[in-house]
């Protein structure tokens, strides 16, 4: 009775919220991320990953109300983006990143200072991945450096090669670390920097001969995973194909037989021949999505992996915030703020 009765609350929030959307017509749009639940992602009217929700949100001139259901670093950016009097929402303020708060403002910028002091001042770019709060986009625009997403970290990290001969790279090190690899960098030419040590625990030489300064950081959903788990799943499914996420380590990366954003991911699947075994590494919502989307195929999580932030974001405080457009959960950058990081933000998105 208790489980009847918890459906038929959920049809009608459903109902509800397709009711709210209809009456705000092409006032709202609502932008999902890969790994929102499926209900939430099947209410919006985008979904994407960082990067092309971004772009979603800068290239939207007509809507007065963005709602994103992401975290709030997302729904930050696309408030970055949008156009004058456009209100951008999230339906949970709570809904945050670990990653993100690995990198604070003030710890960057003193490890700015003193890679400067060491590599010297015209030396070094700072490239910030989309997974920051916007006072360091602001940080990174302001000195040149340029946003990325895991989609697209590979062209920025070029184009930064391409302006000087040294990059800051943050706040997660595995992401950076994957690319460098796959760009062909030696691993001795990426250190890592962790704050509150000093010189990051690096002595000078090392920072000097470093062409990618790794900050230590690091996303807690897919760090889970490892190369046992791989070895296990193989194993089991000898016929499968392992795809992960590459803001995984740099060994279950290299175990796995593709690696590629969110985005990649659900193309790798929607592309994967009919009865084909996929053994995916990232948050399991996404995972459980393609599974269903695609029952001709066997998706299989390499591992549970939740994000407890993204889950944040559910039926009830969507429609609460629709109840409430324009005045609920607003996000909003100061103007200092968000000048320097429209700055990296645009020049990732000129990559396109």
């Amino acid at each position: 009775m208790q489980t009847d009765k918890a459906h038929l609350n959920h049809a009608e929030t459903i109902e509800k919220i397709r009711a709210r959307k209809r009456e705000l017509g092409k006032q709202l749009i609502i932008l999902t991320h890969h790994y929102q639940r499926k209900e939430i992602v099947e209410l919006g009217d985008f979904a994407g990953d960082s990067f092309e929700l971004s772009r979603k949100a800068a290239a939207d001139r007509d809507c007065r109300y963005i709602v994103f259901c992401g975290v709030h670093f997302m729904a930050e950016s696309a408030a970055i983006l949008a156009q004058p009097g456009q209100v951008v929402q999230i339906p949970n303020t709570e809904a945050g990143c670990w990653m993100a708060g690995m990198a604070e403002a003030e710890t960057v910028k003193s490890a700015w200072e003193q890679i400067e002091s060491i590599a010297g001042g015209d030396s070094t770019i700072p490239v910030v991945y989309m997974n920051s709060d916007a006072e360091l986009k602001s940080f990174c625009g302001n000195r040149g450096g340029i946003v990325c997403t895991s989609s697209n970290a590979a062209e920025a990290v070029k184009w930064a090669f391409g302006q000087k001969e040294k990059i800051l790279f943050f706040p997660d090190r595995h992401l950076g670390r994957n690319v460098g690899h796959d760009l062909g960098i030696a691993p001795e030419e990426m250190v890592v920097w962790s704050p509150g040590k000093a010189l990051g625990g690096n002595d000078p030489d090392a920072v000097r001969r470093a062409r990618v300064i790794l900050w230590d950081g690091y996303c807690l959903v897919h760090t889970r995973f490892t190369v046992e788990q791989i070895e296990k799943m193989r194993t089991e499914f000898p016929e499968a194909r392992i795809v992960v996420h590459p803001e995984c380590t740099r060994e279950v990366v290299a175990q796995a037989d593709a690696c590629g954003s969110t985005s990649y991911i659900v193309k790798y699947v929607r592309e994967a021949p009919q009865g084909s075994t996929i053994v995916i590494g990232t948050e399991i919502n996404l995972i459980h999505r393609l599974a269903f989307e695609y029952p001709d195929k066997k998706v299989l999580d390499l591992h549970y992996s939740l994000c407890p932030n993204m889950f944040r974001i559910n039926l009830a405080n969507l429609f609460q915030t629709l109840e409430n457009i324009g005045d609920m959960n607003v996000v909003g950058v100061p103007r200092q703020i968000k000048a320097g990081a429209k700055l990296a933000l645009d020049r990732m998105l000129a990559l396109a």
